[in-house]
């Protein structure tokens, strides 16, 4: 009998990787926009965290210091919003594996 519920347990845990790696992959092809300054500057950054675009509002052009400080900014914001839709992805995968009290997964 405990045999049958080691290979069903095993079984859950192949499918829950799967999903994992399923989820893994919509978040690498995820993009956010991160933003500084009202909209001043826009960064779109892949799940990847790599920077696709960066927009700067032309009405900041001749202040180099503010374009540096809203697009550091933007960027951090971006890999704020793929941290969130990460953690978003990732929260509901452990609910069909049944877990010892007090265990979770990373």
């Amino acid at each position: 009998m405990m045999k049958g519920n080691l290979g069903q347990l095993m079984q859950q845990a192949q499918k829950m990787q799967e999903t994992l790696k399923q989820a893994q992959q919509e978040v690498a092809e995820l993009e956010v926009v991160g933003q500084a300054g009202g909209g001043l500057v826009e960064v779109a950054m892949s799940g990847r965290h790599e920077v696709r675009r960066i927009k700067i509002d032309e009405s900041i052009a001749d202040d180099r210091e503010m374009i540096e400080d809203l697009t550091a900014a933007a960027v951090n914001d971006a890999v704020n919003r793929i941290q969130q839709a990460s953690q978003e992805k990732m929260s509901g995968l452990a609910g069909g594996l049944p877990l010892p009290p007090g265990f979770t997964l990373p």
